[in-house]
């Protein structure tokens, strides 16, 4: 079955936190998968991918670019696996997928300043609790470092 991170953000923006996450799935061979809830998020999230860091470079495409499945690190708003993604990242509130076979791992990430989308990954926490999924959840610390919480 599917692991299932939640990873709380508290420190951080995700602009911040997620190009760093995205960077260690690379690393780790696996191709990437970013699913926001509209379009305005995820070209915003297509931009910062382009420029978050002058020394990195993490080639990327979006909906619309073809071929999609040739690229290693795709944007969408979709919920389908259009690049046979190891992990997907389920962003600014956007909705879980149908299914979540196919993925290594979910990585559900979360503003904790924002009630609706903490609301959300209750509600996220339990529907995959429900389901039988291996369920983690990491919180930054005042440093912005993640840290697993039992």
């Amino acid at each position: 079955m599917t692991d299932v991170v939640f990873y709380h953000l508290t420190e951080t923006s995700l602009d911040e936190a997620l190009p760093v996450l995205v960077e260690r799935s690379v690393a780790r061979q696996w191709r990437v998968t970013i699913q926001a809830a509209d379009e305005i998020a995820r070209d915003r999230l297509d931009t910062r991918l382009w420029d978050y860091a002058a020394d990195s470079f993490l080639p990327h495409g979006r909906d619309g670019d073809s071929p999609e499945a040739q690229h290693p690190i795709f944007l969408t708003i979709s919920d389908q696996n259009q690049n046979d993604s190891h992990i997907r990242f389920v962003v600014e509130n956007a909705a879980l997928p149908q299914s979540l076979e196919g993925y290594e791992r979910i990585a559900i990430m979360f503003d904790g300043n924002d009630a609706e989308a903490v609301g959300q990954a209750r509600e996220n926490w339990k529907t995959l609790k429900s389901d039988g999924h291996a369920l983690t959840y990491w919180k930054q610390s005042a440093e912005g470092k993640w840290e697993r919480q039992n």
